[in-house]
């Protein structure tokens, strides 16, 4: 039986999303099956409106469904792909964990495997806390983290945070690109290990 992963991200200008779909290709290359599933958007529609990037983006993903709490039941491993604001994930990704709380009562989300990437304005923009954060939700719930760490050599080429990958806005480059493939497929292996 395939292993189940759920891509769960949120894109305000579309960098996550690139993420996203880079993780969701490798993953089912590694022989998972996969949901793709954004977070709903929060920001006020006129605020969305007021940026032709930011409308563009949501119009790019309308297609793609929001993630529900049947995605994260159903799910043996979670793949999360979102923004940094201020040093912690963006505030519609916490929107969604906050909606979470009859899962995690009910233990339905301990026991899964869950890794996360991020992308900041600058290097140093609060990257490495923003991943940090998504894994101390993750303790709470009681899932397993499977971080990339440096048990690649890609990690030596992608500026090198253990945690997850991490970058810039703007299209995954080829380094990006080998480096999320590698944290997916690193996920589907651990996810089916915990899940078999």
């Amino acid at each position: 039986m395939a292993t189940k992963i759920a891509v769960i991200f949120y894109s305000t200008y579309g960098t996550n999303h690139g993420v996203a779909l880079e993780a969701a290709r490798a993953a089912e290359e590694a022989g998972a099956e996969v949901r793709l599933r954004r977070c709903r958007e929060t920001a006020p529609e006129e605020v969305v409106n007021g940026q032709d990037a930011w409308r563009e983006q949501l119009e790019r993903m309308k297609d793609i469904p929001e993630a529900a709490l049947d995605d994260m039941e159903w799910a043996d491993g979670y793949f999360i792909a979102v923004p940094t604001r201020f040093g912690t994930p963006a505030s519609q990704f916490r929107a969604f964990v906050d909606t979470l709380g009859p899962l995690w009562q009910s233990g339905k989300l301990a026991n899964k495997a869950l890794t996360a990437t991020t992308s900041a304005q600058n290097p140093h923009g609060g990257q490495e806390t923003t991943i940090q954060t998504i894994y101390a939700t993750a303790m709470h719930w009681g899932s397993i983290i499977v971080a990339p760490g440096y048990a690649d050599p890609v990690k030596f080429e992608d500026g090198g945070n253990p945690y997850g990958f991490s970058c810039q806005p703007g299209p995954l480059d080829e380094t990006g690109k080998k480096s999320v493939a590698y944290q997916a497929r690193r996920l589907v292996e651990y996810a089916g290990r915990i899940a078999g």
